[in-house]
């Protein structure tokens, strides 16, 4: 493989990788929003970590996925932002 979106591409083709590729999406770009947003704001994880009243170990493993949010602690994060919250079911298109 050349690059990674060579390997990637490559590793899609498998119906059950890219199925569970699909299914972590979700998770993935909810990470990828949070790191955005607190990176925009200039918040450390600690300063952001203080700002909702949890240890800065939680938001490191928020970031890394490993942790699974409650929608309260998400409440939390987006008040943090100085954002709303808003959770959406979307139709898929398969």
């Amino acid at each position: 493989m050349k690059n990674y979106k060579d390997f990637k591409k490559q590793l899609l083709k498998d119906k059950q990788i890219k199925n569970a590729y699909q299914e972590l999406g979700p998770e993935y770009k909810l990470i990828e929003l949070i790191i955005t947003k607190r990176n925009q704001q200039g918040l450390t994880q600690a300063q952001m970590a203080k700002k909702i009243g949890t240890q800065q170990s939680a938001i490191a493993r928020l970031e890394r996925g490993t942790y699974n949010p409650t929608l309260a602690f998400l409440r939390k994060v987006a008040s943090a932002f100085n954002a709303e919250l808003q959770v959406s079911f979307l139709q898929q298109h398969r």
